[in-house]
């Protein structure tokens, strides 16, 4: 029995240890497990767009588009790069209604170094959540300037005022220096980065490189008054991807390039009409001029270039049809290159036709269009020289006596005919008419006679 009984407790020793390795074992493993089941944070997220031209609707729908898919991605900010000379009022102030209206933080960002955010470019950059310039980048110059004829006195205090107040109640909204930002309004005012930044224009003066970190842990306070918390360490920033449609309408909206594609496209389509049924100069140009009218749409248009440009292609015409020693033909061609500069009505140089642009397009396009016009109508009053209109004017010989009806040879075949007045077999005769199968002819003098 005590044999026994030793046996069975150091029997039950030995299994309690091992009871207890293994219960240890199963503690960490569970612990393992429960730490490889914990879910991992996703680093934050953000999207970026840049405006880096001229400020028009099409940059309304891209900011629009941009700030769409970081709402949709559950982006923690949209940053917005700027190098901008400005642009279009009304663009302006939709996309800073966009802004406003945004539920996720706004960062406006100058860059890169040598950029700017002049004219409406400033009130952008005002109205960002946060607003941040590049080394080296400049940002102001926010007078007002008016489209085509020259303001008044009366309209144009009242547009000054207009955006001087306007700007003010962004920089209050944001907690920024309202009085030196409207200086930039009734002066016309231009700040480098650190002077924005020391006039409390601005929140940083940072790389791009460095903006995240500058973010991290900011507090902003939203348009609304509310307070949101900027979380951008190691944030993963994603570009906006542009529609085709923004692409496109983007590419093309420089005016220059825009008329470039609308003189080609009218080029093509008048070679379709010349030459009916070569279809593609007709689909291709049809094309061009569609887009390029599609550029020009979200420019300001001034109507005394466009008459200009219709007077230059009505010059061209009557160079063509009437001989004026190529007077017409230069009239319209300066017609042109004048049609050509005047027809954007903006006091950007940006969104301005250049004068060598309107040159180098007017001169081969008149040079061209005349040269086709001259052909086309020289071909239209050339003789006929096939079919039964040809034989009108051909000189034959009276195979018969015509008294008046007879055989004729005419341009080596043999008519029937009727002659004006009675003539001898061998006579020379000329076709004045023809119907059907039958000529009408005249005599015609002997060379002798002649």
């Amino acid at each position: 029995m005590r044999t026994a009984t030793v046996w069975l407790f150091q029997t039950t020793e030995s299994e309690r240890c091992i009871f207890e390795v293994r219960l240890r074992g199963l503690a960490i493993l569970a612990l393992a497990l429960a730490v490889w089941a914990q879910p991992v944070s996703a680093p934050p997220k953000a999207i970026s767009v840049d405006i880096d031209g001229v400020v028009h609707p099409i940059t309304v729908e891209i900011v629009n588009g941009a700030l769409a898919q970081a709402k949709q991605e559950g982006a923690s900010f949209l940053l917005v790069r700027l190098n901008t000379p400005g642009g279009l009022m009304d663009a302006m102030r939709s996309i800073i209604q966009a802004f406003d209206s945004s539920s996720i933080p706004v960062i406006t960002y100058v860059t890169p170094s040598g950029g700017r955010a002049a004219s409406a470019g400033f009130f952008l950059l005002e109205a960002g959540d946060v607003a941040a310039m590049a080394p080296g980048t400049n940002t102001g110059a926010a007078h007002p300037v008016a489209m085509g004829t020259e303001m008044d006195a009366v309209m144009s205090l009242k547009v000054e005022n207009d955006a001087a107040a306007y700007l003010r109640s962004i920089c209050a909204k944001r907690g920024r220096n309202s009085a030196v930002a409207e200086t930039a309004v009734r002066q016309s005012k231009s700040f480098t980065e650190r002077e924005a930044l020391d006039q409390h224009l601005i929140e940083l003066v940072v790389s791009e490189k460095e903006l995240l970190a500058a973010l991290d842990g900011r507090v902003v306070t939203r348009f609304d008054g509310s307070q949101v918390t900027l979380h951008t360490a190691g944030a993963q920033v994603e570009p906006y991807e542009r529609s085709w449609r923004e692409k496109i309408i983007s590419a093309v909206a420089d005016p220059n390039i825009a008329l470039l594609l609308l003189v080609i496209g009218g080029l093509a389509i008048y070679l379709e009409f010349s030459s009916p049924g070569m279809i593609a100069p007709g689909v291709v140009g049809a094309i061009l001029v569609l887009v390029g009218l599609t550029a020009l749409s979200v420019l300001p248009i001034n109507w005394l270039g466009v008459a200009l440009l219709v007077l230059a292609f009505t010059l061209f015409a009557l160079e063509a049809k009437f001989t004026a020693h190529g007077v017409l033909g230069v009239g319209g061609t300066v017609s042109m290159v004048l049609g050509a500069v005047m027809l954007i009505d903006s006091p950007w140089p940006a969104i301005r036709i250049h004068w060598t642009t309107a040159i180098a397009l007017a001169l081969p396009f008149s040079a061209i269009t005349m040269l086709l016009l001259t052909l086309a109508v020289r071909a239209r009053r050339n003789k006929v020289e096939t079919g039964c209109e040809a034989m009108v004017g051909q000189i034959g010989t009276a195979l018969t006596s015509l008294g008046p009806a007879g055989k004729v040879f005419v341009h080596g075949e043999y008519w029937d005919a009727v002659a004006s007045q009675s003539l001898a077999a061998g006579a020379r005769v000329r076709v004045t008419a023809i119907e059907g199968l039958k000529l009408t002819v005249e005599p015609v003098p002997d060379r002798k006679e002649e």
